[in-house]
């Protein structure tokens, strides 16, 4: 999830010839010698005839178009740039947002507790069932179906083993339903969104979620290591797997679903923000 509480560019290019010269002749009118890279049109009234020299040149021809942070490495890339915005300061050394709420104050000054942490657990997997239901029964997302990146299975494992502690396992509460909805209404209707939401939920507990983990079960767990942050295989690995089917799919995408896609991250940071913020409840 977008645990370090996951902008939107124009949306749209535009490329214009140049008109470089205009030659205005009156009857009787002078032939006018072409040159290379001019194109010479000519229009006539009675008496009066008007040439017009367009200069196009090649270069001006082939202007490049607007180029959006990290585009040129694919559209992860972008999505990467996108988010990090989102961090603050202290979280990222990219982030640009200012320190609101508890959760995005270092762990470092959190005071977690265990009911909290389960808190945070149940609705996390709550969501992750969510996501890896729609991954394996929807043909729109059959590409990123048994990534390896999936956690549902993982979570059973701690939360059993919380229990087998003696600690009561509570139901999903508020947060983590209402993501859980909303990612099934985007899943359906609106395919880019929902892959922004797929994007920042799994790579951000790659990267920042491990660390809170880490963080989280040195104060709280005498330092036990979840389920929740191990991963079958190379990580880097699955994370680059992942990573080529994203690209590969946004290369069918226009600039503006990018855009759109790009646009859905600032809601991704909202709704994780709200579980993450169960730790510390």
């Amino acid at each position: 999830m977008a645990y370090l509480a996951p902008i939107s560019p124009s949306l749209s290019i535009f490329k214009n010839p140049q008109l470089t010269s205009f030659h205005f002749a009156f009857s009787p009118p002078k032939p006018l010698l072409a040159r290379p890279g001019n194109q010479n049109l000519r229009m006539s009234t009675n008496k009066t005839s008007v040439v017009i020299a367009a200069t196009t040149a090649p270069a001006a021809s082939e202007k490049q178009k607007k180029r959006y942070p990290g585009e040129s490495k694919g559209f992860v890339e972008e999505m990467r740039f996108v988010a990090m915005k989102l961090h603050t300061k202290e979280q990222a050394k990219e982030g640009e947002k200012e320190t609101k709420s508890p959760e995005e104050r270092p762990v470092a000054k959190w005071e977690p507790t265990v009911d909290g942490y389960l808190r945070f657990l149940v609705d996390s997997k709550f969501v992750y069932d969510t996501l890896e239901e729609l991954q394996a029964t929807s043909p729109t997302y059959a590409e990123f179906k048994n990534t390896g990146l999936e956690r549902s299975e993982k979570l059973a494992i701690d939360l059993e083993w919380f229990k087998e502690q003696g600690y009561e396992i509570p139901e999903p509460t508020a947060p983590g339903k209402t993501y859980s909805q909303y990612l099934k209404d985007l899943a359906e209707k609106d395919p880019q969104a929902f892959i922004c939401h797929f994007y920042n939920i799994y790579f951000a507990h790659s990267a920042g979620g491990r660390m809170i983990g880490r963080k989280v079960a040195e104060r709280i767990l005498e330092g036990r290591e979840l389920e929740f942050y191990k991963w079958d295989g190379e990580l880097s690995q699955l994370l680059q797997n992942v990573r080529e089917k994203l690209n590969k799919v946004a290369q069918e995408w226009t600039r503006e679903e990018k855009n759109h896609c790009l646009e859905e991250t600032d809601k991704s940071f909202k709704y994780s923000g709200e579980i993450l913020r169960l730790i510390l409840s």
